[in-house]
């Protein structure tokens, strides 16, 4: 079951990089711009290309990554000490969900502009948690010794 359920985070992932993750507008009286992962790291290749490369990393490489090697485990394609590396890029992976986080309470804090978060962001969280708790899992199955 939890093989199958990783492998869905490989289309999950895609669809959320993709889905709005918030609204944002400068002040009340103007229309809200949706913002999605995909848009907001589009936009940050054009102002700072070293945020973006590394705001691309964690949001996209190694979440992405993790759960590709991990099912490369799962289904015995790759040996088990691929594992702390992914538990590693699954650390990198949740540093994106904190990103995000601050800086919507950055612009809220300024009082300048309006945010409303978007579907995209619970589902883009939800991806980075199922992803953690798949390994948590995972791993605590594979610890058992096995019983023939």
């Amino acid at each position: 079951m939890l093989k199958f359920a990783n492998l869905a985070l490989l289309i999950l992932f895609p669809i959320a990089w993709a889905a709005p993750i918030l609204r944002a507008g400068w002040l009340p009286f103007f229309d809200l711009d949706t913002i999605s992962v995909l848009s907001g790291l589009q936009s940050l290749w054009g102002t700072d290309v070293f945020l973006a490369v590394t705001v691309t990393f964690l949001a996209l490489f190694a979440p992405y990554l993790k759960v590709i090697g991990l099912a490369l485990v799962q289904f015995g394609l790759a040996s088990d000490r691929l594992r702390p590396a992914l538990g590693m890029l699954g650390k990198l992976a949740m540093a994106d969900i904190f990103l995000i986080a601050l800086y919507i309470v950055l612009a809220k804090g300024m009082g300048l502009g309006r945010i409303e978060t978007g579907w995209g962001l619970y589902l883009f969280t939800f991806c980075v948690a199922a992803s953690l708790a798949i390994s948590i899992l995972d791993a605590r199955r594979s610890a058992r010794p096995s019983s023939l």
